[in-house]
C-alpha cells in the first residue's frame, strides 16, 4: 500500500473505505438535521417553541466543535478505527433515544451527547479517508465523502422523514433511522484498518513520522490560515441557510412554497461544490481552487443580493454561492489541514479547523447577522457573508500550496540545473 514506490496500490480497500466513511457522513447528516422538519411535529406534543429549537440545534453544534477539537488528538494517538466505530455506534443509539425525549431539556442533552459523537467522527473520518486514498485522489475522494453530509442530511432528509411521518409517529422514526448507523459501524468494524505512520506520511506535505506535540499545529503556516478561513465560510453559509428564509418571506415577500424551491438550492449547490471543485484541486492544486472559489462566491453572492423576488434567479445563484462555499469548507478541513502537517498531527489539525470553526463561526455569527438583521434590517445581512469573504480572500492568498501533483512539480522545477550551478557528468 506503498505510492510512488513501484508497489500496487491497494484500490480495492480505498474505495470499500471511502463509501463507508461517507455513508457515515452522511448519517451524521441525517441525524443532525432530521429534527428541522420534524420539529413542528415535536412542538404541539413536548409544548416547544422556537427558541427550544435554537437551544437543542446550538447545543449540538457547540458539542459537535469542542468534541472535534479534543478527539482528533486522541485519534492521532490511538488510532483513528478506534475513534470511528465506537462514535458512529453512540450517535446512532442517541438519535434513536431523541424519540424517547420527553421535554426541551432531555432533548438537548440527549443532541448535545450526540454532537459529541458526531464531533468526534468528524476528523477521524476525514483523516481515514484520505489514508485510505492514493496521494493524486486525495480531493476527490474528500469530496465525495463530505458531499454526503448536505446530500443526506439537506436533500434526503426532509423527504424521508416526512414521508415516514404519514405512517409513524414521530417517536419512531428517530429509532428507524439509527438502525443503519449500527449496520455502517458492524461493516467499518470488518473492512478499516489503521494506517501506520510511515503510510500515512505519504499523504503529507512533510512526510514527518516523529512524534509531535498537538501545539506543533500551529507552527505549520496552513493550519492558522484555515482556522480564520473556515471562520468566514460558516459566516457565509450561516447567513445564507439561519437567516435568508426570513429574508425570502419578510423582504422580498416570497410565498413559502417558492421560499422553500429556493432554499433548496443549499442541498445541491453543497453536493456540486464537495464533489466537482476538491476533485479539480487535485489536478489544479489546493489554493489555485480556493482562490477561484473565493472569487465566485462573492461574485454570485452579489449577484443575490441584487436580486428580488424572482425564484429561479435565486436558485440559481444561491446554488452557484454554495457551491463555491462548500468547496473551501472541504477543502480547508480536509486536504489544506491534512497534508499540511506531519503524519502524526493530521487528525489532530483538521479537528481545531473543525472544532474552532464550530463553536465560533456556529455560535457568533448568528448572533452578529441577527443583530444587523434587527437594527439595520434583514436586507443587509448578506453583507455580513461579503465581508467574510474578502477577509477569506487574504487568507487563501496566503496558504501553502499542498497537492502532491503541484508539489512534484515545484519539486521537480527546484531540481532543474541553472546556468550558474555545476552540471554533473556521467
Amino acid at each position: 500500500m506503498e505510492y510512488n514506490t513501484g508497489l500496487r496500490w491497494d484500490t480495492a480497500y480505498e474505495w470499500k473505505a471511502v463509501a463507508l466513511l461517507s455513508l457515515g457522513f452522511g448519517l451524521v447528516g441525517i441525524d443532525r438535521f432530521m429534527i428541522m422538519p420534524l420539529f413542528p411535529v415535536m412542538m404541539t406534543d413536548l409544548h416547544l417553541d422556537y427558541q427550544d429549537l435554537g437551544h437543542i440545534t446550538g447545543a449540538l453544534a457547540v458539542a459537535w466543535g469542542l468534541s472535534a477539537m479534543f478527539m482528533g488528538n486522541l485519534s492521532d494517538r490511538i488510532g483513528h478505527r478506534r475513534v470511528i466505530i465506537p462514535a458512529i455506534v453512540v450517535f446512532s443509539l442517541l438519535a434513536g433515544l431523541s424519540g424517547l425525549a420527553t421535554g426541551v431539556g432531555s432533548l438537548i442533552l440527549i443532541r448535545a451527547v450526540m454532537g459529541f459523537a458526531e464531533g468526534a467522527y468528524t476528523p477521524a473520518s476525514i483523516i481515514a479517508t484520505l489514508d485510505a486514498s492514493k496521494p493524486t485522489r486525495h480531493g476527490r475522494n474528500i469530496g465525495i465523502q463530505q458531499m454526503a453530509l448536505p446530500l443526506f442530511g439537506l436533500g434526503i432528509a426532509p423527504i424521508l422523514v416526512t414521508q415516514l411521518l404519514k405512517v409513524l409517529p414521530w417517536h419512531w422514526i428517530f429509532a428507524v433511522v439509527s438502525i443503519p448507523g449500527l449496520l455502517v459501524a458492524y461493516l467499518m468494524l470488518k473492512v478499516l484498518r489503521n494506517t501506520r505512520p510511515t503510510a500515512a506520511a505519504l499523504h503529507t506535505a512533510t512526510h514527518d513520522v516523529a512524534t509531535h506535540t498537538w501545539t506543533d499545529v500551529f507552527r505549520y503556516r496552513n493550519i492558522p490560515l484555515n482556522i480564520v478561513g473556515k471562520l468566514c465560510w460558516l459566516t457565509c453559509l450561516v447567513v445564507l441557510s439561519a437567516l435568508f428564509p426570513s429574508y425570502l418571506i419578510d423582504y422580498l415577500h416570497l410565498s413559502m412554497q417558492q421560499m422553500g424551491y429556493v432554499l433548496s438550492a443549499i442541498g445541491f449547490g453543497g453536493t456540486l461544490g464537495t464533489l466537482v471543485m476538491p476533485a479539480l484541486s487535485d489536478r489544479l492544486g489546493r489554493k489555485p481552487v480556493m482562490i477561484l472559489s473565493v472569487a465566485g462566491a462573492a461574485v454570485f453572492l452579489f449577484l443575490l443580493m441584487r436580486t428580488g423576488a424572482n425564484p429561479t434567479a435565486l436558485f440559481i445563484y444561491l446554488t452557484l454561492t454554495l457551491l463555491f462555499v462548500f468547496s473551501m469548507i472541504t477543502l480547508t478541513v480536509g486536504p489544506l489541514s491534512a497534508e499540511s502537517v506531519p503524519a502524526k498531527l493530521m487528525s489532530t489539525a483538521s479537528g481545531l479547523v473543525v472544532g474552532i470553526g464550530e463553536v465560533f463561526g456556529g455560535g457568533f455569527a448568528p448572533a452578529i447577522a441577527g443583530y444587523i438583521a434587527k437594527h439595520f434590517g434583514i436586507q443587509y445581512i448578506m453583507h455580513l457573508g461579503l465581508a467574510a469573504l474578502a477577509i477569506g480572500l487574504f487568507v487563501t492568498l496566503g496558504l501553502k500550496e499542498t497537492a502532491p501533483s503541484r508539489a512534484r512539480v515545484r519539486q521537480q522545477k527546484d531540481e532543474l540545473p541553472t546556468e550558474t550551478a555545476p552540471r554533473e557528468h556521467a
